[in-house]
């Protein structure tokens, strides 16, 4: 299982987001995501999301908050827990030269219409909803070309 952070940086009405355009290979390229990756040998969740967001920003986050687990299933890919996170203080001045891809401030009206992962969207709606607790399932089936999200659990609103 692998385990990794995201989060979702947030002043006045944006949104930072981190556009995949540099790395080869690489299975997000193409697509708007939040600032994250994989925990390291030992690291806590909380030390990941610090660290990740330092290394591919710059910034250091001073106010965040843990809203939950979005586990991911794949066929295709290794099964991941993502720890979620959303951010409102921090220091520090943005990078220009992330070497991940493109760092961008996006106002919210703008975030739907994005191209991001099918899975993403209802996390991200619930965090930009303000909900505190958001655990979810998120279940692709398919490979290649073929993958899809075939089925979303949502933990929280289940009885």
């Amino acid at each position: 299982m692998r385990i990794s952070t995201l989060c979702y940086i947030q002043k006045e009405n944006k949104v930072l987001f981190l556009y995949r355009n540099k790395k080869k290979n690489d299975p997000n390229a193409g697509k708007w995501i939040g600032i994250g990756g994989k925990t390291e040998p030992g690291e806590t969740p909380d030390q990941c999301v610090k660290r990740e967001v330092f290394e591919e920003t710059g910034l250091t986050v001073t106010e965040y908050h843990f809203h939950g687990v979005i586990r991911f299933i794949s066929e295709m890919w290794e099964d991941e827990d993502m720890y979620l996170y959303s951010a409102t203080g921090f220091d520090g001045e943005l990078r220009t030269d992330c070497d991940e891809g493109e760092l961008k401030w996006i106002e919210r009206s703008e975030i739907e219409s994005l191209p991001m992962w099918e899975g993403d969207s209802y996390f991200l709606k619930a965090l930009l909803e303000g909900r505190d607790r958001i655990n979810m399932i998120l279940t692709y089936e398919g490979k290649g070309e073929e993958e899809h999200l075939a089925k979303v659990t949502d933990l929280d609103l289940e009885d």
